[in-house]
């Protein structure tokens, strides 16, 4: 009977210990979702900052179920580009992505992105909740005081769609063809001259 009562109380344990071990994992993970332009170039930036536990690049911001590359460039969608970024928020603040965010992107602009245009290129922050919603509108506040008029998106987070692999982590996987698709659309140029030198 002992044995019995011993193997409840560390089954238990175990149970809370698990259920704690949920609590704190949901706690260190967050969800951000950005339009900026070509999702290539917007996933080497934030998976430099350290709290970021990965980016990928997907659709979302239209009315298309489960569209592809084909579809989303056509225009027709309604979707952009976008990256969706899990982080740790005990070690990042959504307030610094989207000070990322902003540095990675032209808000001058409408429906363009350096060198691409149309909707699917337009820049938007999708915000998860009511914070994300009030900390996008605050840094939009001090971007429109820098630049005039912007044209960025704020709206509330739809269904994301990751694109395809081979649009997974393109920069690492096709550093070349990255390189001279990003030199070409001039977004390096154009960022420097809006924000300075990083």
């Amino acid at each position: 009977m002992r044995q019995i009562v011993q193997i409840f109380v560390i089954s238990l344990m175990m149970l809370g210990t698990g259920f704690l071990s949920a609590k704190e994992s949901k706690k260190n993970r967050a969800v951000a979702t950005f339009a900026g332009g070509c999702f290539w170039c917007m996933e080497a930036p934030f998976d430099k900052v350290p709290g970021v536990y990965s980016t990928t690049s997907g659709y979302t911001g239209g009315l298309t179920q489960n569209p592809n590359y084909a579809d989303v460039s056509s225009g027709i969608t309604g979707h952009a580009e976008a990256i969706q970024i899990v982080y740790n928020p005990q070690k990042v603040s959504y307030k610094k992505l989207l000070q990322v965010f902003w540095r990675n992107i032209d808000p001058t602009v409408s429906n363009r992105q350096f060198c691409d245009t149309g909707n699917q290129y337009r820049t938007a922050i999708f915000y998860q909740d009511q914070k994300q919603k009030e900390l996008a509108l605050q840094s939009s506040k001090v971007v429109k005081k820098r630049f005039g008029k912007i044209y960025t998106q704020i709206a509330k987070a739809a269904k994301f769609y990751p694109a395809e692999d081979y649009h997974q982590n393109y920069y690492q996987t096709n550093p070349i063809r990255y390189k001279y698709y990003r030199y070409r659309c001039g977004r390096d140029q154009r960022l420097e001259k809006l924000w300075g030198k990083k």
